[in-house]
């Protein structure tokens, strides 16, 4: 019996897990750490010729960028290596891919000229547009000066096509009129220790999994209270898939997961995943988690006695586990649970 994968009708191309940060929250365990392995432009052109005829434009149309269609190029941060992504913005349109936007958290926005140079630059080459990573994590690496420049200049090069993820946190960050480069705990005391994860979307997985037990502001959950909830978003759908520079072809956020090569994704399309060759891969699917971690038990995984702060911290946990008792398909990059606790 094989799992049946949905078509992506849209996905983010990781470029590489190279990033000049650490984010105590980053799904993918991205940091300065992972060797860059940057995606081979006869990669690049492979992936986007496959995604080509499935990738799907927003409502709005094929010029305008929707966070759940069309293509983004990611990472890591894409703006480490510029040639390629340029390469990348220049493939997409000779494909004539829709909805095609870059996410970035802004590092290198270090002037009024470098800024506008190279967003030009990706606009004329056929960018539509540009999602710009907005909150106290990425504020401990990138100095808020860099990002409201860049907020400023892409509002007027990619209008509308500028989206700021998230809203809330550049609002706050300019009510408070924050200058440079802020650790988690000095924003917290900046504002007034409020939870600052209360008022946006937030998902306990990846590193955040570990980074935000050591804070201690969120509560912890028993097995048993978890795995009476389905996965949410659902691991298998048909919108932000990811395609990493390894081959990987990643559901949704779950990193350190793989559906198989996506060099590959018209085989997997068309015959699925087999359940016997990817076990945790179908224990996740079918929901069953008591089943994953009777699975992990065989292996001498115990429950953490302190409980999990969400079903995801669960799961990146017994994989992390997992990963080094066998070779199981499912468990790439491996590079992935080496890099949680940076």
């Amino acid at each position: 019996m094989n799992i049946k994968v949905p078509k992506p009708i849209s996905g983010g191309i990781i470029l590489s897990y190279k990033c000049n940060a650490e984010c105590r929250h980053c799904m993918y365990a991205c940091s300065q750490k992972w060797n860059a392995d940057w995606i081979s432009r006869k990669d690049l052109y492979a992936l986007l010729n496959i995604l080509a005829d499935k990738i799907e434009p927003s409502f709005y149309g094929k010029n305008v960028i929707d966070l759940n269609l069309g293509i983004h190029f990611t990472g890591g941060e894409p703006f480490l290596n510029f040639e390629l992504l340029c390469e990348g913005v220049e493939m997409a349109k000779e494909l004539n891919i829709p909805s095609l936007f870059v996410e970035t958290n802004c590092y290198w926005a270090s002037s009024d000229y470098i800024t506008r140079e190279k967003l030009l630059i990706l606009k004329n080459k056929g960018l539509n547009g540009i999602l710009i990573s907005v909150n106290p994590f990425f504020l401990e690496f990138v100095p808020f000066e860099r990002t409201e420049r860049t907020v400023r200049i892409a509002s007027k090069i990619f209008g509308n096509n500028m989206f700021v993820y998230q809203l809330e946190y550049f609002r706050k960050f300019r009510k408070l009129k924050i200058k440079g480069k802020v650790t988690i705990d000095e924003y917290r005391r900046m504002d007034d220790g409020v939870h600052f994860t209360r008022y946006t979307e937030f998902f306990i997985m990846g590193r955040a999994a570990y980074s935000m037990e050591k804070l201690g502001i969120f509560p912890k959950y028993k097995v048993k209270f978890l795995i009476m909830n389905k996965c949410n978003p659902p691991i298998l759908r048909n919108w932000h898939n990811h395609f990493d520079n390894y081959g990987n072809f990643i559901p949704g956020y779950c990193g350190g997961l793989s559906l198989g090569d996506w060099h590959k994704l018209d085989q997997i399309l068309k015959n699925g995943i087999n359940m016997q060759q990817y076990p945790i891969l179908t224990f996740i699917v079918k929901n069953d988690f008591n089943g994953l971690l009777s699975f992990a038990e065989d292996y001498g995984y115990k429950e953490r006695k302190n409980g999990y702060l969400s079903k995801c911290h669960l799961c990146v946990d017994i994989r992390r586990f997992l990963v080094g008792k066998n070779k199981f398909k499912e468990l790439q990059p491996k590079e992935f649970y080496t890099h949680l606790d940076d």
